[in-house]
This record gives C-alpha cells, structure tokens and sequence, in this order.
C-alpha cells in the first residue's frame, strides 16, 4: 500500500514543473503571510493584513517578470507606485456600482492592451488588474485608504525581498544568446556552402543545423519572458538581427539548392568567405554581449566584390550573374546583421544612419534609413506601437476590449445581485477569460470541478474545525505550500482547489467561520465563468484564427504593392513622385507586425479542425523576402537612384515587378480564401532566366552603365526569389497544425527546377567533388579561420 501511494508522490516530485511551482508556493508563504499575521493579530488591522497578503500574492505566483535578477527587482519595485494607483482609483470608484464598473473597464482595457509592449508589462498585467478589483466593492470606505496602502506596500516590497534572495530563480538564458547560436550555425552554412561552390556541388549537412537553429530562435519557441517583443531599440535591433541573418540563409539555400555555373566565380567565393566571418563576429558579439571594436572587413569586400563584378558584365552569363547577386545579397543582409546587432548591444545607429550631424536637415531616400528607430526617443517608438495596434483587426484590441467588456458586466452583475464576495466573480473572470470561446469553455469545466472540489474540502473543514482561528492561521501556510507546488503540474483543476481553499481559510480569519464560504465561492465562480463564456461568444469567438487568415493576405497585398513601388523608385523616372510620399516599405512593416501578432496567438490556441490550413510560415517568408530584400536593394542602390534607368529595361523590370506581385496576390487571395491549394509541383511562371530585364541588360543595350547593370541584376533576382516563395504559400501544406515549420521543413527538390520554375537547369551534372576538407584545410582566402 505504501509503494503504490508513494509511486504517484514520486511521479510529481519528477516533474519538470514542481521546482518552479515550489519555488513560488514558497514566495507566497514569505511575502504574504508575515504582513498578514502582524496586521490582523498583533496590531488589528484587518484591512491592512488583506492587502499585504494579496499585495504579495499575485506578484509571486502568478505574474512572470522577465530578465535577470536586478532587472526583476526594479520592475516589481516600479510596479509600486502603480499599485497605489489602481488602490486609490478601486477605493474612490466603489461609491457607486456604475463608476466601479467604469473604472473597471477602463482598468481591464489599459492594462491588457499596453501588453503590445512586450513580457514587462504583460507578466505584471494580473497583478495591476487585482490591486483594482480587490478595493472596487462596498463598503465604500476611502477612510480606509491609508491602511489599504500600507498593506499593498508590505506585500509588494517582501514579494521584492523574498523573489530575490529566497530561493531565487536562476538568471534565463537571453535571447542574444539564442540568436547567437543561430548566427554561428548560418556561419557555418555559409563556410559550407562557399566550398560547395567552390568544389562543384556536394552534401550540405550544415543546412539542416542551420534551419534547427534559426527555428529556435523564433519568438514562438523562446519563453514569453524573454522574447525581445517590446518597442524599444534594442528589441528591435534584436528582431532585425535576426531577421536579417534569416535573409541570409534564405540566399544560400537558393545558392545550394540551384547554384548555376559550378565551380563558381573565385570572386564569389571570397565574398562567402567574408561573409562567414562576419557572421561569427555577429555570433562571438552577442554572446559575449560586447560589440567587436574592430572594423567588420566586410563592407569593404563587397566593394572590392562589385568592381570585380563590374569588369566582367558584359558577355557573361544570366546564370553567374543571378549566382553573383544572390551571394551579394547574403553579403548584404550579414552587414545588416552586423550593425543590428551592435544597436541592440548598446551602440547607437551605424554611420549614414539617424540624424545628420549639424541638424542637417535633408532626408534621407525613402525606404534606405532602416535603422532610423535607433535614434528616436522611446514615447515616439512606444506610441507607433499603440497605434499599429489601434485597429478593429488587432488580436491585442481585440482581447482588451472583451477582457475589459466582461470585467465591467461582472462588477455591474455584482452590484445588481449584491453578492456578498464579488472579488471572487471578478477573479474568477479574470483567470477563466481565454483568447478564443473554445479555449474559454475548455477552462471553465476544469475551474469548476477543481472548485466543486476546493469547496466541499472547505467545508467539510470549516464543519469539522469550526471558529478557530488558529487552526486556520497555522493551516494557511501548510495549504499554500502543498496545493500551490502540486497546483501546476498537476493541472488547472487541482490549481483551482488550492486557490479554493487558500482563499477560504483567508477570508475564515476575518470573520466567523461557516461552512456556507464554501457555498459562496461556488456561486461566484459559475457567475464568472458564465460571463467570461458569455463575453468570449459575443466578442470575436474564433480569436487569434479568426484574424490570421485576413491578416496574412492583407500582409502580402501589401508586400505586391511595395513590390511595385520599390521596383519603379529604383528603376523608373515617372515614378520619382513616389520619393515625396514617404517609405514604400512602411504598409507592409505595419502589416506584419499585425500579422506576427495573430500567428503568435494562434499557436497557442486550441485546434478542434482536421483539414489543411495554410502555410502560415511559408506566407510570412514570402513577405518578408519582399520587405527585407527591398531595404537591402534601397539601401544598396540609393545612389543609382539620381540617375534612372533607360526606357526599355525600366519597363521590363516594372513588367516583371507586375507579374511578381501577381503571383503574391494569387497567394494572398487563397490564404483569404482558405480554397483549395495548389499542389508542391506548381511552378513560377515567370522563370529568371527568361526574365525581359536580365536578358536585355545581358544583351548590351545602350545607355545601360555598369551600375544600371548591377541595378538590374540584384532587383531581378530579389523578385525571382519572391515568386519562389509566393508559389510555395499556394503550395498545400501538411495537414497538422504543430508539424515543425522551419522553412525549408519539406524535402528539397532537385535542382534542376521541377519545382522551382525560377532556375533553369543547368547542363549535365557536374562530377561529384572530392570530400570537403575539415576545418577549413586547403580552402583559400580569408574563410579559414573560425571565431
């Protein structure tokens, strides 16, 4: 009998959730019940002992404050004078149930939508929203002010003490150090992908070490804690980094998968080499989290790459001229890499970036400063922010709106049935509200049997003990400790019991104990779980589904747009009004952010469906391969464009940039449309090697310079990659939603094109190359050494 009871103790004591929940049971205990024991039995002051213990306890076992401990420390102790705030606000409102209600709404809505400003703010968002409810009901006793304060104050400050030096939580790894390891196996990709070119072809294993390690790096698999979602510079240097080294891999897949003359020029492989090291001080910088002081030597490569480039245009072949502009677009997207990362390491924005010096006046070309947000103040980042979100389409709208719609029906269903403990309606609201209906009635049917339990424990309790207040005071902590570390592993029910019966044995200390508490919570749980199931089917049921769909085709719409807009900035003069009305690119950048947003909310939703859905990542691919390929392409070109390009090839770019954005259209209306997909097979109709820019500039047609050529031969080949990725969003995806979804997750073709109608294959297949050497030994140039 004692093995098989001790099996399942075992079993929990195992489980990789019990040191975290130990860990904040125990915070609960220290913060909490100290200032609760001192107010209500040595000095008396009831309403005093209530606010430090729920001044500490949503802090330590519910809100997740990111960074490392000293950083923690400040954000509790900002979370201070918030506090005093919501206090003073729930205690002056509750004079009337619509003021209450009011405040409540506009409580709930603030503090859920400010939540579009990363894991900060959202891990301290239940603790704001309780310091208001709590005080929000009658009596209405502001003379109580003061002892509510000094309560909250307690609580907060031990919560300080306690998640600091009690038992404290390790320091998590940050994320630069994630995207550390993404940029170092990129590096490597790189070094092995410049000896595939240089060999004639070969196995590239580093590929699929590139892609785990990209995946990893995605805001979708890193803790809500640590993902650099905020709007301030350095997180989104960090997004932009990581953008950027993606870009880079993206380059060398279509150099691997479809590399055109083999072996390639001497002149691109020394530019990979460049490129690696580049990549590895990217990749040593971030994890070390100090910026190299040494020159990149990159930027020079590339110029010494496009003179070599230039001398040889004429006569050489589309399939070495698209092979030298997509390894120059790695090239390009590594020395963004570079600068990103040295903003989010602190430095301010690169050289030719930001504001001109003497308060020089002049703009810059639109599209080409994409590093302009290092050097605007923080309010100005904060409210562009807000106002990308400030739209009926937005998740983070969306969910504050409904949140704060079914706080405020519950205080105003509290005061019309004067319920006798509305805090714990209001609570219960607020624990059981989900994103979507489906995922909030999946959590009212565990949150009221775990009550149902909770309860009839309580009571049977309450019966048995009767009023005995010490039994209670001595039982909290022992009850806080033992529901709160068995709480989370063992589900949300059980977690719901052990509030159940830490609330009750709370409450049972300020007055006489009667077995009808137990009664109450159940009563004012199924009040707030019918409203918060009420809200969710009232208030955009489907959640983050019910936008990702409209949202990622409105995202590549406007990617086709800006894919005809940059092509004409860059290439066409009848089209140089367009510099007078700002950013090309900046619809498209709102657009994605909007679509990041409903994709992220959508992983963590409930799936109830069967059938193919989209390929969501594949959709997100191709818009940024427009964004991040046209701000390379501006900011690479921004001198050609003082001087556009002859008639006729500036007419077959802008045919080819219409054709291109076709394609992403198609993939927009079927994402819109949810229809039926195209299968794998389907190709681009718009092959490079057949493109009217290319061959025309290849043919020599006068009044193209070097540098029109060089123009041409990069925007045809960022637009060609577009279509690639465009054909693959109409390509059906697997049917389950959770497959792994790095990019290149399904099998890659064979290169000569059946599936990729943007190469043409080249002639025979070269011979197999000797195996590649190890360690760098006998490849030439600067990519032998490794950081």
């Amino acid at each position: 009998m004692g093995a098989s009871v001790s099996t399942p103790v075992r079993r929990l004591l195992r489980h990789d959730g019990v040191p975290q929940a130990a860990r904040r049971a125990l915070w609960v205990v220290a913060a909490g019940c100290p200032g609760f024991y001192v107010f209500r039995y040595v000095t008396g002051d009831s309403v005093m002992a209530l606010y430090a213990m729920f001044g500490a306890l949503p802090l330590a076992m519910f809100c997740r404050v990111p960074g490392p401990a000293p950083q923690r420390t400040r954000t509790l102790l900002a979370a201070l004078p918030a506090g005093w705030v919501l206090v003073t606000a729930g205690t002056l409102l509750a004079a009337s149930p619509w003021a209450a209600a009011a405040g409540m709404f506009a409580v709930g809505f603030a503090v859920s939508f400010c939540g579009v400003g990363g894991p900060r703010l959202t891990g301290l968002a239940m603790a704001f929203q309780l310091f208001y409810v709590l005080p929000c009901f009658p009596p209405y006793e502001p003379g109580t002010l003061g002892s509510r304060l000094a309560g909250l104050t307690t609580g907060i400050l031990l919560t300080v003490l306690a998640e600091r030096f009690l038992w404290p939580e390790p320091d998590p790894v940050p994320y630069r150090a994630v995207l550390a390891r993404a940029a170092a196996a990129v590096a490597d990709y790189t070094s092995a992908t410049a000896y595939h070119l240089e060999a004639g072809g070969g196995a590239l294993p580093e590929r699929e070490a590139a892609d785990r390690a990209l995946a990893a790096a995605r805001l979708s698999r890193v803790p809500v804690t640590e993902r650099p979602a905020s709007p301030s510079a350095h997180d989104r240097a960090l997004n932009h980094t990581r953008a950027a080294v993606r870009h880079v891999r993206d380059q060398l897949d279509r150099l691997a998968d479809c590399p055109g003359p083999l072996p390639a020029d001497p002149a691109t492989v020394t530019l990979l080499r460049h490129t690696e090291l580049s990549l590895r001080s990217v990749a040593r910088a971030l994890r070390t989290g100090t910026a190299d002081t040494q020159p990149d030597p990159l930027p020079a490569a590339v110029t010494a790459f496009d003179a070599v480039r230039a001398e040889g245009l004429r006569g050489t072949p589309t399939e070495r001229l698209r092979q030298d502009a997509v390894a120059r677009a790695a090239a390009e997207g590594t020395r963004l890499a570079a600068e990103a990362a040295c903003i989010a390491l602190g430095n301010g924005p690169p050289a030719g970036h930001g504001p001109l010096p003497g308060g020089d006046a002049r703009a810059p070309q639109p599209g080409t400063d994409v590093f302009a947000y290092a050097a605007a103040p923080p309010h100005l980042l904060w409210w562009r922010r807000l106002r990308v979100h400030l739209t009926p389409h937005s998740v983070h709208l969306q969910n504050a709106l409904r949140l704060a719609a079914a706080l405020a029906c519950a205080r105003l269903v509290v005061g019309a049935l004067d319920l006798s403990h509305g805090f714990w309606v209001l609570l219960a609201t607020l624990s059981l509200m989900r994103t979507s209906a489906a995922d909030t009635r999946a959590a009212l049917r565990p949150a009221l049997t775990g009550t149902l339990a909770g309860a009839a424990v309580a009571a049977l309790m309450l019966y048995a003990v009767g009023d005995r207040p010490l039994f209670y005071a001595v039982a909290l902590p022992l009850v806080i400790l033992i529901g709160f570390t068995a709480g989370p592993p063992l589900g949300p029910g059980w977690m719901q019991a052990a509030f159940t019966l830490v609330v009750v044995f709370v409450f049972t200390q300020f007055s006489t104990a009667d077995w009808r508490l137990s009664e109450t919570r159940i009563l004012d749980v199924l009040v707030g779980g019918a409203i918060g199931v009420v809200a969710g089917l009232l208030a955009w049921p489907r959640g983050g589904r019910g936008e990702l769909g409209r949202d990622m085709a409105d995202f590549l719409t406007e990617c086709a747009v800006a894919t005809r807009a940059v092509t004409a900035l860059l290439g066409d003069d009848r089209f140089q009004r367009e510099r007078s009305r700002g950013d090309p690119l900046q619809p498209a950048r709102r657009a994605l952010h909007l679509a990041e947003a409903s994709f992220a909310q959508y992983l963590t939703e409930r799936m109830h469906h069967d059938r193919p859905e989209p390929h969501w990542e594949a959709a997100l691919a191709t818009g940024r391969a427009v964004v991040h390929g046209a701000e390379l392409l501006l900011t690479t070109h921004q001198e050609s464009l003082r001087e556009p390009l002859p008639p006729g090839p500036a007419a077959a770019l802008t045919g080819l940039a219409g054709q291109v954005a076709h394609e992403v259209l198609r993939a927009a209306d079927s994402l819109r449309s949810g229809g039926p997909r195209e299968p794998r097979t389907t190709v681009s109709r718009y092959p490079a090697d057949e493109s009217g820019p290319l061959r025309r500039a290849a043919e020599g047609q006068p009044g193209v310079s070097d540098a029109h050529m060089l123009l041409i031969v990069d925007t045809e080949a960022w637009l060609t990659g577009v279509a690639h990725d465009a054909v693959r969003t109409r390509a059906a995806p697997p049917r389950a939603r959770d497959v792994p979804t790095t990019r290149r997750a399904d099998p890659p073709q064979p290169w000569p094109g059946a599936a990729d109608g943007l190469w043409r294959s080249p002639a025979p297949a070269p011979p197999a190359p000797p195996a590649r050497p190890r360690h760098g030994g006998g490849r030439p140039g600067p990519g032998t050494g490794r950081a």
